[in-house]
């Protein structure tokens, strides 16, 4: 057994908002996860994506997911001339040459309806030459599941057939998986669509999917960064993520191809992978960004493009000083206006007729994903050039920086070496600088005292970390209790330096199984299923149970890590709770005796006139029942669309005598009231 002495000094404040989440369109995270549509290139926009670093392309492929449900007796053309909307030009010229004839989607995996809900079918369409009706109708295998009849909007002929919008809903009256979503035509003749869309009706704001929706809220977050990520940068300029293309109705933003679509493209495989076809219909754009914001209780963080291409993927930038510069210096500027501004304003205005008159409220903006300085690109000089700019404009606003793609390197210690000069010079100048590593879990067992030397004066975002105990495409087992355990190891040094440490997150949020460039990840689903993962559930820990100031561990921390024990103590002001969390990463169990003060009595000032302090004695006791929290299981442990309970958190309101018993692989949070 091992003593762990809990003083009632306070030690350094903590960030109500410290432990938050990253979102990144990666894995299907948006289209196809997050984003509640249902259907693929509901446009005909698509793009299949191809290439290799410096040289990547795209080929127009409009017609990718649609199928014709009778090729010898339709046509199915994608056309342009007079679209819904010039930002996305190009629709489907559909004929029918005999009664029934009509299209199905490939809708991922195929569609998914649960029995007793509703959804919401819509598109647009022009009666070039016909007379009759639509049905819009899932089906599998010859059998009709469920369907409902349109009615269609036919002009006088020798007049324009201008486009309409139509909406009907269908009630799934059986579980299917799989399914073809079709429409069809009651007669010959020629039909225009464009903008096809399938969403639940459950859809929460009628845009987020429930379930992921309901697991984002479960972290109780205390912020969230987005929308990546290298998206941000892209492989090209052209790829990059425009935040003002992502505004305004849905069918005005106009489709971009995912940079994860060419991710580890080979020349055997002609520099294409499977997923070619990952696009970006930005239907989950800035505006629902600081809307999912807002629903789940989290501070907004979007990172924005300062003229670089992804510096892993591409040699492309702007240089400064040009007008093209100084538009990404603009845009900066117009988010600012368009998350806080008034009505008054434009970008205020477009926001408010998105349905949000109110600001957003926006507090902080990164500047760069993941730069760092080099001999031909100068990102120093760029951070101080948005810098000037936005605080010139908006003082209040907190920037945050880039310390490069990893902690080891020589970048890393330039960015650095710049943010230690300059942050002294220039009040808020930079809030915190965005720190990102993907490791072996033996790093983090290694280095949770990374921060414990680090400069006071300039803060740190975690702002892309995670464990890998293994890692690559479309692995939901590498996310493990073991790496998680890691993680929650080296959060233990990262919240007891929560004077250095401003902001944290975990990296990747989110996986769709069967479509994931990149693994471990925290939560990952499929078209009926979603889960978190154990690294999920040490972030609901931490986020739940931070407490506002650390308590001083006076190296006992130290004592503990040659016994496989990591922990830290937190004490929440507001319920007077002591909040201990400890990692046992033994194979056996271990035991801890919580006692009260440094040897039971703490010296404090105790005095109502600060003129005349006096000093005294005070003790104090804990309560005799405690709330225990429990992650443990085997290593090598992890849920899946099978078993996605297999490790989760136990708790339990449970008789405390100071001894708390830590199982083999396990991580435990207990909170006890100070007496």
């Amino acid at each position: 057994m091992f003593k762990l002495h809990i003083s009632d000094k306070k030690g350094v404040k903590i960030q109500e908002d410290m432990i938050g989440l990253f979102f990144e369109d990666i894995n299907y995270a948006a289209d196809g996860g997050l984003y509640a549509e249902m259907l693929e290139n509901r446009s005909f926009e698509f793009l299949d994506c191809r290439g290799t670093v410096g040289d990547y392309y795209v080929q127009h492929d409009p017609g990718y997911g649609w199928y014709s449900t009778d090729a010898d007796n339709s046509r199915m053309e994608y056309v342009m001339g007079s679209p819904v909307d010039r930002n996305n030009p190009h629709y489907l010229r559909f004929t029918a040459k005999e009664v029934g004839a009509g299209f199905w989607n490939k809708a991922y995996d195929g569609v998914a309806l649960e029995a007793g809900k509703s959804y919401k079918v819509s598109f647009y369409a022009r009666m070039v030459s016909y007379k009759g009706k639509l049905e819009a109708s899932v089906n599998k295998d010859g059998k009709e599941y469920v369907k409902a009849e349109v009615a269609c909007i036919h002009a006088p002929e020798k007049t324009w057939q201008k486009w309409n919008r139509y909406e009907v809903a269908i009630t799934a009256t059986e579980n299917i998986k799989g399914g073809k979503f079709t429409i069809t035509l009651n007669q010959p003749g020629i039909v225009e669509f464009d903008f096809i869309s399938m969403m639940p009706d459950d859809a929460v704001a009628g845009v987020f999917r429930k379930d992921l929706f309901e697991l984002l809220k479960g972290l109780k977050p205390g912020f969230l960064r987005f929308p990546g990520g290298c998206i941000i940068e892209g492989n090209t300029l052209d790829n990059r993520y425009r935040w003002k293309e992502s505004v305004g109705r849905p069918e005005s933003r106009k489709a971009n191809f995912n940079r994860w679509a060419v991710h580890g493209t080979r020349a055997e495989d002609d520099w294409r992978t499977e997923y070619s076809h990952y696009n970006q219909t930005l239907g989950l754009g800035f505006y629902e960004y600081f809307l999912l914001c807002e629903m789940i209780g989290a501070k907004a963080i979007p990172v924005l493009n300062v003229g670089l291409a992804c510096q892993y993927q591409s040699y492309e930038l702007v240089e400064m000083g040009t007008p093209e510069f100084e538009e990404y210096v603009q845009d900066a500027l117009d988010l600012i206006e368009f998350a806080n501004g008034s009505v008054d304003t434009y970008w205020g205005k477009l926001r408010a007729d998105m349905g949000h008159p109110d600001s957003f409220n926006l507090t902080m903006l990164g500047i760069g994903n993941e730069q760092w300085q080099t001999d031909e690109v100068d990102f120093f000089a760029r951070y101080e050039a948005f810098e000037k700019a936005i605080h010139e404009r908006y003082p209040e606003i907190r920037l945050i920086g880039s310390a490069g793609p990893d902690i080891t390197s020589e970048r890393y210690k330039m960015a650095w070496d710049f943010y230690k000069e300059k942050v002294p010079q220039k009040e808020n100048f930079c809030y915190a600088v965005d720190e990102h590593y993907y490791v072996k879990p033996e790093w983090f067992y290694e280095h949770t005292d990374f921060y414990d030397e680090y400069p006071r004066d300039v803060k740190v975002f975690s702002g892309e970390y995670a464990a890998h105990p293994t890692s690559g495409m479309n692995m939901p087992w590498a996310n493990t209790l073991g790496g998680a355990l890691a993680e929650a190891a080296f959060l233990t040094g990262v919240e007891r330096n929560a004077d250095v440490v401003v902001l944290a997150s975990y990296a990747p949020l989110f996986a769709r199984v069967g479509y994931a460039q990149w693994s471990p990840d925290m939560i990952w689903f499929d078209e009926t299923c979603a889960y978190g993962t154990p690294s999920y559930y040490v972030q609901k820990l931490y986020g739940e149970n931070l407490g506002t100031v650390t308590v001083p561990m006076s190296g006992q921390e130290k004592m503990l890590r040659k016994h496989n024990i990591y922990a830290n103590i937190s004490y929440d002001e507001r319920k007077e709770e002591f909040i201990v969390k400890a990692v046992n990463h033994a194979e056996f169990s271990q035991e801890l005796e919580l006692v009260a003060g440094d040897s039971a009595e703490l010296t404090v000032e105790c005095s109502d006139e600060p003129e005349h302090r006096s000093v005294g004695k005070k003790q104090f006791k804990f309560a005799d029942k405690a709330k225990y929290m429990l992650l443990t299981g085997q290593p090598d442990d992890y849920n899946n669309i099978e078993e996605t309970k297999k490790i989760v958190i136990k708790e339990e309101i449970m008789k405390f005598d100071g001894k708390v018993v830590l199982p083999a692989n396990s991580f435990t949070v207990v909170r006890v009231v100070k007496m």
